[in-house]
């Protein structure tokens, strides 16, 4: 295997690093003088191993730019332990300060910059500064809270839940890592990752036309008041924003679990609502001719619709909002 080419480490990197470390616990001076002392950089192709199995890891790994996987032999089967991206530690877990051989190889999913400390000198700060050790504490109970937790959604979870597992942990990684790398860590097939996939897909585009809908109905209701309208209809606000009524009525029934009549209804009663809360002299209108105003046609439907919303009558709630 050619030799790695380790360079001296770009400060601005180190800082990354110390930014990071200062989020769990003050670093010293004497530590920090050490990170700029002992830092390394290194740059990897896509494919390029770092590790192999069986040797030996002599560094800690800083992800600055890029992503890593650990990947391990069974049964003549690769198989991917983990995924390391961006703003991430990396190193052999199984043979971790350079104490054994690794039992995975670490290979770069895509071009990746590193910067890499030594185990040696790590060992050395172990027994110098308390902050490596809180600091390094710290970073090995997250990795392990992470790894029970991928663990248990890869052995209990279906396939949906261990998708949705990789969105969350490794945000805007799914169109960057090739999808046999996350299959495999997943523990299911590519054509079914790639099924799950589109099917998430699909359901985003849906959620994005919902929320236009949403966006036009609002604009619909309380821009133009459509809801003044007395002869106000499921076709004819379908209509304005460009929809079948079916699927009007489907969006108002699962998105806002309303009737058409109750969802129109609401506007009325909340523009009601509003004025009764303003002092009694700004107020010119009865109740009746308030709810005329907004849209009911009948005195019966008003009183009715407002005590089904609201809880109480038109006239209670008058008396609850004067002081």
């Amino acid at each position: 295997m050619p030799t790695k080419l380790y360079t001296k480490a770009d400060p601005k990197d180190i800082d990354k690093v110390i930014q990071l470390l200062n989020g769990i616990y003050p670093v010293s001076d004497n530590f920090r003088n050490a990170l700029n002392k002992h830092f390394m950089a290194l740059e990897l192709k896509k494919g390029a191993t770092l590790i192999k199995e069986g040797e030996t890891c002599q560094y800690m790994y800083f992800i600055i730019r890029g992503a890593l996987m650990g990947q391990t032999t069974h049964k003549k089967k690769k198989i991917v332990t983990y995924i390391s991206v961006a703003n991430e530690f990396v190193s052999s877990i199984s043979g971790m300060h350079g104490m054994a051989p690794t039992k995975e190889g670490i290979i770069a999913i895509e071009p990746t910059s590193l910067i890499a400390f030594p185990n040696e000198v790590i060992l050395q700060l172990f027994e110098q500064q308390f902050d490596l050790n809180y600091a390094f504490r710290m970073l090995v109970q997250q990795y392990y809270q992470d790894a029970q937790e991928r663990s248990h959604i890869i052995r209990v979870g279906n396939a949906k839940e261990r998708y949705q597992y990789f969105l969350q942990t490794k945000p805007g990684y799914i169109d960057q890592i090739p999808l046999e790398h996350i299959a495999s860590l997943l523990d299911m097939q590519p054509k079914t990752l790639e099924k799950i996939r589109k099917q998430h897909a699909d359901l985003l585009k849906k959620d994005e036309e919902t929320e236009r809908i949403c966006r036009l109905l609002e604009e619909q209701l309380t821009r133009h008041k459509r809801y003044e309208e007395k002869n106000i209809s499921l076709s004819s606000l379908a209509k304005s924003i460009q929809i079948s009524s079916h699927k009007l009525s489907s969006l108002l029934n699962n998105h806002y679990q309303q009737s058409f009549v109750d969802f129109i209804n609401s506007y009325r009663v909340k523009s009601i609502r509003e004025q009764l809360a303003q002092p009694r002299q700004e107020q010119p209108f009865t109740i009746e001719a308030l709810a005329y105003n907004a849209g009911f046609s009948s005195r019966s439907a008003f009183y009715s619709a407002f005590r089904k919303l609201v809880g109480v009558s038109p006239a209670e709630y008058a008396q609850q909002m004067r002081p």
